[in-house]
């Protein structure tokens, strides 16, 4: 029988594109190549879409310090719609293209804007190419900070208090912006609305350092959320495993973040060049009343933005024992030492099962409407 071909997509035009080519060569690396045919498809900074054989994937490691990063190419591969669902073909120097050959299921690990947001989903609709993970909706609410509270909110799931800075606000009427920052309690986070892994993010304690802290999330999102913080509160996360026969999604055991510094804060070095800056504990010390409140929120929370394959939702527990949900991630850190594989190893299910249970779930999924 013909083994299935897995296009492992990758890279990115987002500030994320290194942390996705160190997720795609954890993630093509646990992909049983006697099972499934596996392709390589880079997207550089600057958009342009590569093929790439497997071994120069799973090169992309952390060197000298430095996260991998794609290099340009003059060869394009693009996606293209055939009689029987989607195809991969490169395009030469000349503009002629030669076929690559079928697509059965697109594995996007693509972080951030243009990956994670929905946009490259629709694209993968619109081509007719069966795909892992959240469809166009759960993807652009997941990303979006602003509108996934809105819809947690409208869920009845707790969210903690927010404020939106729109760039129309920010350009027209900051003092009105910062009024509404002003009715939470310091300490503040300050955020892109549409980012993640932590880039563009600032503890504010100061008055004094908001707008700079606004202006510096505002290079990689004009959207801004601004979160109240939770003085002692724990910072947890859980992941959430939709089922092959399409029964309620399963929840992970439950991982705890602890930090090493004084901010307690969960930046992009600690995420991923961590140095002994912190410490996972998989699973969590918790009362079990507790752990089953945050994987029930957590279910809840997936199932509120109508998400699919997967996600990782991390939560607050305050020091009265309140769960707040902070975030959904339906495309989180996917390396192999990552949280969501680690909680999931703590499960009993291993980094291996775990990427064949989701591209088993994108083969199976049905075009169209769902």
């Amino acid at each position: 029988m013909t083994r299935p071909r897995v296009a492992v997509v990758f890279g990115g035009v987002s500030s994320e594109h290194n942390v996705s080519c160190l997720t795609a060569a954890g993630v093509l690396g646990a992909i049983d190549r006697d099972v499934y045919d596996v392709i390589g498809v880079g997207i550089t900074k600057t958009g342009r879409w590569l093929v790439m054989e497997p071994e120069a994937v799973l090169a992309l490691q952390v060197t000298d310090h430095r996260l991998p990063e794609l290099t340009e190419s003059t060869a394009d591969a693009v996606l293209v719609r055939g009689t029987a669902g989607s195809e991969l073909a490169v395009r030469d120097e000349s503009s002629a293209l030669a076929k690559v050959g079928p697509v059965d299921v697109a594995f996007s690990l693509l972080h951030g804007p243009f990956g994670e947001d929905g946009t490259i989903q629709g694209l993968f609709e619109m081509m007719g190419t069966r795909y892992v993970g959240a469809g166009v909706l759960a993807s652009a609410v997941g990303m979006d900070k602003h509108y996934m509270k809105l819809v947690l909110a409208g869920s009845a799931i707790p969210v903690g208090p927010y404020a939106v800075v729109t760039p129309h606000q920010w350009k027209t009427d900051r003092v009105a912006a910062l009024e509404a920052v002003a009715a939470l309690t310091y300490p503040l986070y300050v955020k892109p609305a549409r980012g993640g892994s932590s880039l563009g993010i600032s503890k504010v304690d100061d008055p004094s350092k908001l707008e700079a802290a606004i202006e510096q999330a505002r290079e990689f999102d004009p959207k801004v959320i601004v979160e109240q913080g939770f003085v002692g509160a724990r910072e947890l996360e859980c992941g959430v495993l939709a089922e092959i026969d399409g029964g309620t999604p399963r929840a992970s055991k439950i991982a705890e973040i602890r930090m090493h510094n004084e901010s307690g804060f969960y930046d992009f070095e600690a995420k991923y060049l961590p140095e002994e800056q912190v410490d996972l504990d998989v699973p969590a010390d918790l009362e079990p009343a507790i752990a089953e409140e945050i994987q029930r929120l957590a279910v809840e929370t997936f199932e509120a933005i109508g998400c699919e394959g997967l996600a990782r939702v991390d939560v607050f527990v305050t020091p009265e024992g309140r769960v707040v949900v902070n975030e959904i991630n339906t495309m989180p850190g996917f390396t192999e030492h990552s949280m969501y594989p680690r909680m999931w190893g703590a499960s009993g299910v291993s980094y291996p099962e775990l990427v064949d249970r989701l591209i088993r779930l994108g083969l199976e999924r049905p075009l169209g409407l769902r």
